[in-house]
């Protein structure tokens, strides 16, 4: 292209984003076709098109031109303060260019080759638009600093390869099937992303719904657009089945039912995703488990056995290595402050250490005479003028911290000197403000801080001045060091300076692998040994020049730069981290215009050196004899190294001055290799085999090129040394020759412990070797480097890796940056950041897994992304054999730094644990990676009921049976034998107690808004009647639905209904604001129940007949809708009387939480019985109030509003639980008010008060209200008891007087509405604690609280009188034992008659309402089955019949149960699991889909959570349940359907979710 005329003329944008292209080129975060292309599009349109000439051919010439530098001439003056600040932007990566290696790019290429023969279609996670949310990506996210730019060569190979891989990854089965994608209808809301659209269509539709039957279906109703606040939780509603009417003819019309258990709407996206994922999951990934016998109940994990064929080390016992003599020179000072001394005063201008300023020029020469004059005057100082005389501050042996910036070499190096002669121990530290650096000043006893006067003024201050206490520091006071702040010392004061001992000279810091910041302590005489060391290895000379890249504060920077250098009367230049950071190349001008001998570097500093390369021609390397490169022990550093030296050979460098070293902080220099002679052959490496490297045993590659590892020597062991490889775990054995372990120092130059830390110091530094008998070989103790590697041939040390950065899955070892080196060999300029990898272990489930986490680039795609995590997932696969169980990508600059711009691993791995790493793309694959779970269950072959209850017995076993009081034996007064119907005994009420009050209605205020006494409600009864008979003409025996909200006018028409001889069914009305979810399913129970006709008030009747219904239900097929506002005053002719109490009373329907509707038949006799149980249980009399929180349409809930009332005569203060919402008060302060002592609520009321009233128990007490009148407060519910909630509610509300014996729950079922009660009398309800494993066999084991994998349970209430209860085996129906998990069957006088359908189905029936145990009952009793599984315990509580309590714990609804491995689990313990996961977690739900596990979770935080929350919720399944979760789905608060009673409706969520319709914030579909 035509360049512009000139670019200073361009508008200043599109100069800085000219510069940052540039700058990306530079660094090989972009190709040079791709910078070409972006150049070409920013500078289109001021570029005049050349006449004539074809776009594409002007396009093809553009390579030859010489790449332009970071802007043509005449835009220097202007580009430049654009580029610098650029320059100023980047962040660098400690891990970088050590990694680029081309033979690894090849094979990993090459790895990925292979695997495009098996085709891999991997579900890409559905992710809602907004939680794209990158950090803002302007100047916070430079271009990646740590990238490479290689010879072009290189990268066209490269390009080259990934082309033909991409084409690869593009055949017939892409990542997502196109053809499905093609019918799929994506909802508008949820813009899932679907993989590689449009890039190659798929012939195997067959594949994908091979196991899927497609029947025609109607879309089941939104459950998500119930409320106007996406954070409100739906207002209660009872969502219309999808799944089957119970009873129903299987050959009626299905229509509108959607078969959720195999039949997969065609439309959804979900479902073939998921269908992918079965696909992918089929695919035989690892070696079949091996057999094993079935414990009863201990699961075993699964261990995996050793591979027969993997390689074993062959070698000898290595014998340990010994350096070189330290030479005996006649001239070594006794201790290094006389060092300083001698050059302070006799050679007093020569230069010691030069500073640099922030553009790389020298700012400040520090000589020998000012080190030695400043030092003095601090030592003085600290000893005499901080505290009184006779009160001194600091004494000698003391530790003090040294707090300064990394440009500032000059002031630390007289602080840490001043110290030494002051013989305090200095301690330096990272900038201010670590928490883990406060553990490292507690643990050393700090009280005093050394800083500058800057650094001071830049820390936090509170509001009076002082210093802010950092997060876990101790209390310091802060001393300034600046020359004018010290005193001069008197002409006689001297410092002591004795010969070098074992007494602590200073303290440098180092961090563990868990990320605690521990303190080496190094001895005088090992400081000044090891300055020996280092001098004659590297063969310093006095006042030779050397150029220090590295933190002078710990490591080789301070070995080199501030110790050796005043040994030798060096002369160092430092170039401080922020320098390098602007301008690259600096560390190489500074060589080139000193003539420096020596060069400090790490291989960062190598690569950017070549990146800036083009800027700079004309310097020289010549002058260097030693380029020691201080992380060479990083096995990635040869590939550097070579680049380096290819690069800068031109230059004047020598092959042989490159130096590469191993350090650690306990042992100090472990290895350096010595400066070669001119011409000398170079070292050789070698070249490893990675299989052999993960079983610890060195092998050279010979197999597969794809898996090796080039590793380059460190040289030899340091002078006066002694160095042997020990095992990494276990004892310290030594090792054979072909064996890797942990390298282990013994000389005098090394740490001598971690200050304080007398425990972890004995492993460390006192290591007596011992051979494979296990007896001592030697008594000289060894020191562990924490480095992996072997001493080759000529005694040659090689490293191959770090103990940190080890990471042992299934018995094998990897390398921490081996797989960083995998992973950034698959192609990633478009995605990742090359320095920023993070790669650790976390341990779930008995065995380390592998996470990777990297920075994504603002610019990167969601294709992009999730290709390169494919692939990387693939290539490391191949490569190491190792899946990666977790592959998460954050947004630009959000990991944890180090202070020096390294990735900090151990606060990525706790930010990660903790669920705050807040990534923006992740792919877990626990499917391949967790090996080791145990065996699925095979169930037993059929053991017949007989043998089993021969068995009980055999074993002493109770049969499980319980059983309320006998009513035969109950006294009770003459009303019930009197009136066997309802409506008789309120006849007899309006005749005996006319005024007495039945029903008090509040509203949210807590006023009375309605009262009944007994003949209001027996008048308006009549009247409702004859209206029914008048107006509806309805007959005897027709169904009529009541629809009104709770309150007395649903009493009235409940008792006019009755009066009529008709049959109500009460229906919960629909909520105006969401008639769409609620108006379906009052349209169906009118259907199912064949309703004559609708009894409502005008309100209602308007909005059945609105516009909005019509939306919602064909309006015009409603039944004659009469309304109850105004009712004529007219007397019934005849109250109807049934002829037998065997008639029907009403019909209770309700929607089960499967989703199942279900209607139940009450007879007369039933509803008797019914409320004369509860009357006994409750001791309810007409004196009596109770009050009643509960929504009154069905269950307990209803008979407890409508009924009871009316048998007893107590007075029910009657709440909606909606006035609730408006007021939280309402509840409590009316139990307070009336001095209620018995109240009914449902949970949702419960939990309801928990969380909103939780804060504000002060302000109950200040309203005055008081529970202590309190008996009961009973739960109604139709599940286990929430254990948790009910104990918070107690503990919450004790202190206004709740009595902890008062809360207690109900347990009720469809085909028996109240089983158990709490009531008055009676032992107080019991808790145990089960065994979760045995729970999920069907046993029940005891445990004590505490134990792990233990449930605690609670019993429902008392079982009511005339009520018995028997545990069967659900499958043989035969009885079972006490305490063995079985369904809960029923007989009493108040079961159900049997579910009221449009088709009778007999057999449903009779299985449901009729059946009789298959043995050992002689008096063959007819039983009802409850659905729901428990068992029974004999209690050591005496019941009030004077016998033994047997107290009966409910567990789940059976029908809920998910069946996985062969094991039945139940919803709500997964669900609890995951709930305790992440504070952010609002709900949870549950279910499987083709046995697959699906979680849902609620996220009530901000959306940048939802990612963490994958992970988490993977983990905590595993090892809490022992199951692989297949789908994570990630929904805003209030997707989660509840229904009136509180309780999850799992089923419609798994049909919305299938259907599409949950608008998820996010989808992980786990490999």
């Amino acid at each position: 292209m035509a360049e512009p005329a000139a670019v200073s003329s361009l508008p200043r944008e599109v100069r800085e984003q000219l510069a940052e292209l540039e700058l990306e080129l530079s660094e090989g975060d972009i190709t040079q076709k791709g910078y070409e292309k972006k150049r070409a599009k920013l500078l289109a349109p001021y570029v005049p098109q050349t006449q004539g000439v074809d776009p594409a051919l002007q396009k093809e010439s553009k390579p030859q031109m010489p790449v332009p530098s970071a802007a043509p001439a005449s835009a220097s003056s202007s580009s430049s303060s654009s580029s610098s600040k650029f320059h100023r932007a980047r962040s660098g990566g400690a891990r970088d260019e050590r990694y680029r290696s081309d033979i690894h790019t090849e094979a990993v290429q090459a790895a990925l080759a292979k695997h495009k023969e098996q085709k891999m279609a991997l579900p890409m996670p559905t992710k809602r638009r907004s939680t794209f949310v990158q950090s803002p990506a302007d100047a916070c996210t430079p271009p990646d600093t740590s990238s490479a730019s290689e010879d072009e060569g290189s990268l066209r190979r490269q390009a080259a390869l990934s082309a033909a891989l991409h084409q690869s990854l593009q055949n017939a089965e892409s990542w997502i099937n196109r053809s499905v994608q093609g019918s799929s209808t994506s909802s508008s809301a949820s813009s899932t992303l679907s993989h590689g659209e449009g890039k190659g269509t798929s012939g195997s539709l067959a594949d994908v719904f091979a196991n899927t039957r497609i029947e025609s279906f109607s879309v089941p109703p939104d459950v998500t657009a119930t409320t106007s606040t996406p954070s409100a939780r739906p207002a209660a509603i009872d969502l219309p089945p999808s799944g089957i009417v119970k009873g129903m003819h299987k050959g009626s019309n299905r229509s509108s039912l959607m078969d959720t258990a195999d039949g997969v709407p065609v439309s959804s996206r979900v479902s073939t995703k998921i269908q992918q994922l079965l696909n992918t999951l089929k695919r035989p990934k690892r070696p079949p488990l091996k057999e094993f016998f079935v414990d009863d109940f201990e699961e075993i994990v699964e261990v995996p056995q050793p591979d027969p064929n993997q390689p074993k080390p062959e070698g000898r016992q290595m014998t340990p290595v010994k350096g070189e003599p330290l030479g005996v020179v006649c001239n070594w000072p006794p201790a290094l402050e006389a060092a300083l001394q001698r050059w302070g005063t006799t050679q007093a201008k020569s230069p010691c250490l030069t500073a640099l300023d922030v553009t790389g020029k020298p700012v400040y020469t520090l000589t020998y005479g000012k080190l030695w004059s400043r030092s003095l005057k601090l030592a003085y100082t600290l000893l005499n003028k901080l505290g009184t005389k006779n009160e001194p501050v600091l004494k000698p042996g003391d530790r003090v911290a040294l707090v300064y910036p990394n440009n500032d070499p000059v002031m630390f190096m007289v602080a840490f000197y001043g110290c030494l002669l002051a013989e305090v121990i200095p301690v330096p530290i990272e900038d201010a403000g670590g928490q883990q650096i406060g553990f490292l000043l507690g643990s050393c006893g700090i009280a005093l801080a050394l800083t500058t006067e800057v650094c001071l003024k830049g820390l936090p201050k509170t509001q009076n001045g002082e210093i802010v206490q950092f997060k876990g520091w101790p209390r310091l006071k802060w001393v300034v060091t600046d020359s004018k702040y010290l005193s001069k010392s008197p002409k006689d004061w001297q410092p002591n300076i004795s010969a070098a001992g074992t007494e602590p000279a200073y303290i440098e810091y180092k961090t563990s692998k868990e990320g605690s910041v521990m303190g080496v302590t190094v001895s005088r005489v090992a400081m000044l040994a090891h300055c020996q060391a280092l001098s004659q290895a590297c063969n310093y000379s006095e006042g030779e020049t050397i150029v220090n890249v590295l933190d002078f504060k710990k490591d080789a920077g301070l070995w080199h730069g501030i110790l050796t250098n005043v040994m030798n009367k060096l002369h160092t230049i430092s170039v401080p981290y922020s320098v390098m950071k602007t301008c690259p190349l600096s560390w190489v001008q500074r060589v080139h215009a000193h003539k420096a001998k020596v060069a400090l570097v790490k291989c960062r500093d190598l690569h950017w050196a070549m990146m800036a390369h083009r800027d700079q021609r004309d310097v020289s390397l010549s002058s260097l004899r030693m380029l020691i490169v201080t992380d060479g022990a990083n096995p990635w550093s040869v590939s550097s190294c070579d680049a380096f030296l290819s690069l800068f050979q031109s230059h004047g460098l020598k092959p042989e001055a490159i130096c590469p070293c191993a350090t650690s902080p306990e042992a100090m220099t472990v290895a350096i290799r010595r400066p070669g002679v001119p011409g000398a052959p170079l070292p050789g490496r070698a070249i490893l085999s990675m299989n052999g490297l993960s079983f610890g045993v060195i092998r050279v590659n010979t197999e597969d090129k794809n898996s090796a590892l080039t590793v380059q020597d460190v040289g030899h062991v340091m002078p006066g040394g002694m160095m042997c490889i020990v095992k990494p775990d276990g004892p310290p054995q030594l090792c054979k020759t072909d064996e890797i372990g942990e390298i282990c120092v013994s000389s005098r130059a090394g740490g001598m412990m971690y200050y304080g830390l007398a425990g972890v110091t004995k492993n460390t530094f006192e290591v007596i070797p011992v051979n494979s008998s296990g007896s001592p070989v030697g008594e000289v103790p060894f020191v562990r480097s924490g480095l992996l590697g072997f001493v080759g041939p000529g005694s040659l040390v090689f490293v191959v890796g770090k103990m940190d950065g080890l990471l042992t899955v299934s018995g094998r070892r990897h390398n921490a940056d081996d797989i960083v080196a995998t992973g950034l060999a698959v192609e990633s300029i478009k995605t990742v950041y090359r320095g920023r990898i993070a790669v650790f272990s976390v341990s779930v489930f008995y065995d380390e897994r592998i996470v990777v986490v990297a920075e994504q680039r603002p610019d990167a795609s969601e294709e992009d992304s999730f290709q390169w995590m494919s692939r990387v997932l693939q290539a490391i696969d191949s490569i190491h054999q190792v899946g990666v169980y977790c592959l998460a990508l954050v947004p630009a600059n959000t990991l944890p730094k180090t202070p020096l711009g390294g990735i900090h691993i151990s606060q990525t791995k706790q930010h990660f644990l903790e669920g705050s790493l807040h990534p923006c793309n992740i792919l877990m694959c626990p499917h391949t990676c967790v090996t080791n779970l145990p065996k699925p269950r095979q169930k037993q072959p059929g053991v017949g009921p007989a043998s089993v209850m021969v068995g009980n017995l055999v074993a002493g076993k109770r049969i499980a049976q319980a059983s309320g009081r006998d009513l035969g034996q109950i006294e009770d007064n003459d009303l019930v034998k009197k009136h066997q119907f309802l409506t008789e005994v309120l006849q007899w009420r309006a005749q005996a107690t006319p005024d007495h009050p039945l029903f008090l209605l509040l509203n949210a205020k807590g006023t009375t808004v309605c009262t009944a006494t007994c003949l209001q409600l027996h008048k308006k009864a009549e009247r409702i009647a004859s209206v029914l008979c008048d107006k509806g003409h309805l007959n005897a025996g027709d169904n009529v639905v009541l629809l009104y909200p709770p309150g007395i006018e649903l009493i009235t028409a409940f008792y006019g209904c009755l009066y009529s001889g008709c049959v109500p069914v009460t229906v919960r009305p629909p909520h105006a604001q969401s008639l769409v979810a609620t108006l379906p399913t009052v349209r169906m129970i009118v259907e199912v129940s064949k309703a004559a006709c609708i009894l409502t008030t005008q309100t209602l009747m308007r909005l059945l007949k609105s516009r909005e219904a019509a939306g919602a239900v064909d309006v015009k097929t409603w039944p004659t809708i009469i309304d109850t506002d105004d009712l004529p005053r007219k007397r019934l002719a005849q109250i109807y009387k049934p002829p037998t109490p065997e008639m029907l009373a009403y019909l209770d329907f309700s929607v089960s939480t499967t989703g199942m509707l279900t209607g139940v038949k009450m007879s007369h006799a039933a509803v008797s019985g019914l409320c004369r149980a509860i009357k006994l249980q409750c001791e309810l009399y007409s004196s009596r109030q109770i009050a009643i929180c509960l929504d009154p349409y069905c269950g307990l809930g209803f008979v407890l509003w409508c009924l009871c009332s009316v048998y007893s005569g107590h007075q029910s203060i009657l709440i909606p639980p909606m006035e609730l919402e408006s007021n939280l008060f309402l509840w409590l302060s009316t139990v307070s008010q009336y001095k209620i002592r018995d109240t009914f609520c449902s949970y949702s009321v419960m939990e309801l008060c928990t969380k909103g009233l939780g804060n504000q128990v002060e302000m109950l007490k200040a309203r005055g209200i008081n529970l202590s009148c309190v008996r009961t407060c009973v739960v109604v519910a139709e599940e286990r008891p929430r254990v948790s909630l009910t104990h918070s509610f107690s503990k919450l509300f004790k202190d206004i007087g709740l009595s902890p014996r008062a809360v207690s729950t109900t347990f009720g079922s469809r085909v028996n509405v109240a089983i158990c009660l709490q009531g008055t009398s009676g032992p107080d309800p019991t808790t145990v604690y089960v065994d979760l494993k045995s729970l999920r066999h069907d046993r029940v084991r005891l445990v004590e609280r505490g134990a792990p994998q233990s449930l605690l349970l609670s019993e429902s209430g008392k079982i009511l009188p005339g009520v018995k209860v028997v545990i069967v085996n659900p499958e043989t129906k035969g009885p079972l034992g006490d305490s063995h998990l079985g369904e809960i069957w029923v007989n009493s006088p108040h079961t159900a008659s049997g579910y009221y359908t449009i088709y009778d189905s007999e057999s449903l029936q009779a299985d449901h309402f009729n059946t009789r145990l298959s043995f050992g009952d002689a008096a063959q009793t007819l039983w009802a089955r409850t659905g729901y599984l428990g068992f029974v315990r004999r209690t050591e509580l005496t019941a009030a019949s004077g016998e033994r309590h047997d107290a009966l714990y409910v567990v789940g609804a059976l029908d809920e149960t998910l069946e996985l491995r062969g094991l039945r689990y139940h919803p709500i313990d997964i669900e609890t699991s995951v709930s305790r996961t992440h504070r952010s977690i609002a709900e949870c739900a549950v279910f499987t889909w083709t046995n697959l596990l699906v979680v849902v979770v609620e996220l009530c935080g901000c959306e940048q959570e939802a990612l963490d929350l994958v992970p988490l919720v993977t983990n905590v399944v595993l090892e809490e349940h022992y199951l692989i979760v297949g789908v994570v789905v990630v929904v805003d608060p209030g997707v989660i359907p509840i229904n009136s009673r509180g309780e999850k409706q799992r089923m419609h969520l798994r049909d919305s979710f299938l259907a599409d319709q949950l608008d998820p914030i996010y989808v992980a579909y786990n490999m």
